[in-house]
C-alpha cells in the first residue's frame, strides 16, 4: 500500500490461493501479497461453493501450508470468525501464528455465504464491533479488516456506518462489499479512502460494478482482491484437458507443462541442492 511516482496511495492487487502451490504461482508472477479466499478453500478443498462449510483447521491448514511456501504476504479470509467474539479470539491468535499477515473479518450471520450470492444476513452492529474489538486484541502485529456485508441487506447507508463502526472498534483496513453502481462505490471511496486503507473485491462474473484496478486506484482504494482467479481458469480449461484424454487417450496435444518444466516451476533444482550440502 506504498505511494506511487504521483504521491498517491498505489493499489496492491491480491490474487486468491488456496494451497503451496497456488500461492506460489502468485508470487513468482511479481504481486506483492496474495489472498487466501474462503471460497477458493472451500471449491479446492471441498468442491462445494462458498456457503460456510470450511472448517478453522482446514483453514489454519492452509494457511500454514501457504507461509511456509512463499515469502510474500498472506491476506486471510476469516469469514464470521468461527463463531462468537471468543471464538473470533483464538480464530485470530491460531492464524497469526500460523502465518497470516492480515485477516478479513465480516459482520454476515452464520452459516455465511459468498458475498456475491443471494440470500445473506447480517449480524447486529454491536455484535460485531465486539468481534473486531476481540480481534484486535487477540492480533500482535496481523492487521484487521472489518468487512461488512450489509449494502445488499441493509442498504448502502446502513453499510457505510457499520464500516464506520468497526473502524472505531479497531479496525485497520475497512472493506463495504458488493458496491452495485459506480455511485455506491464512489460513496465508500469519499467516506474512507483519505482516513483508512479501503478494500474491493474485483470477482470474475461478480455483482460489483468497477472492473479494473485503474478505476479502484483512481478512487483511492487500497487493495484489489481477485479471490478466484486460478479457480476460474482451472474450471475453464481442465474440463477440456480430460475430454481429450477420455476422447483420445493421450494428453501429447495439450499445450500445459511437462514434469520436468512442473518441477522446475516448484523448486526442485534448489531443493536438491540443498539436499546434496548434507550428504
Amino acid at each position: 500500500m506504498a505511494a506511487g511516482p504521483d504521491g498517491r496511495r498505489r493499489l496492491l492487487a491480491a490474487p486468491g490461493c488456496y494451497d503451496g502451490f497456488s500461492a506460489l504461482l502468485v508470487e513468482q508472477a511479481g504481486f506483492e501479497a496474495a489472498f487466501l479466499s474462503g471460497a477458493a478453500l472451500s471449491l479446492a478443498r471441498l468442491g462445494r461453493p462458498d456457503v460456510g462449510l470450511v472448517a478453522v483447521g482446514e483453514l489454519a491448514d492452509a494457511v500454514r501450508a501457504i507461509a511456509d511456501r512463499v515469502d510474500i504476504p498472506l491476506i486471510v479470509d476469516i469469514d464470521t470468525g468461527f463463531g462468537n467474539a471468543l471464538n473470533t479470539q483464538r480464530t485470530v491468535k491460531v492464524l497469526e501464528r500460523a502465518g497470516a499477515a492480515a485477516v478479513q473479518l465480516e459482520d454476515q450471520t452464520f452459516p455465511k455465504r459468498c458475498g456475491h450470492i443471494r440470500g445473506k444476513g447480517v449480524i447486529p452492529v454491536a455484535e460485531m464491533v465486539g468481534k473486531v474489538r476481540a480481534a484486535v486484541d487477540a492480533r500482535s502485529e496481523t492487521l484487521i479488516i472489518g468487512r461488512t456485508d450489509a449494502l445488499g441487506v441493509e442498504g448502502p447507508q446502513a453499510a457505510l456506518d457499520r464500516a464506520e463502526a468497526y473502524l472505531e472498534a479497531g479496525a485497520d483496513i475497512v472493506f463495504v462489499e458488493g458496491p452495485r453502481t459506480l455511485e455506491e462505490t464512489k460513496a465508500v471511496a469519499d467516506r474512507f479512502a483519505a482516513r483508512v486503507p479501503l478494500v474491493h473485491n474485483l470477482v470474475e462474473g461478480g455483482i460489483t460494478a468497477l472492473r479494473t484496478g485503474a478505476e479502484l486506484q483512481d478512487l483511492g482504494f487500497a487493495i484489489a482482491l481477485h479471490p478466484m482467479l486460478l479457480l476460474h481458469g482451472l474450471a475453464r480449461y481442465a474440463p477440456e484437458w480430460l475430454a481429450t484424454l477420455r476422447g483420445q487417450g493421450t494428453t501429447d496435444g495439450l499445450d500445459i507443462l511437462d514434469l520436468p518444466r512442473l518441477n522446475a516451476v516448484a523448486g526442485l533444482d534448489a531443493l536438491l541442492a540443498d539436499a546434496a550440502t548434507y550428504a
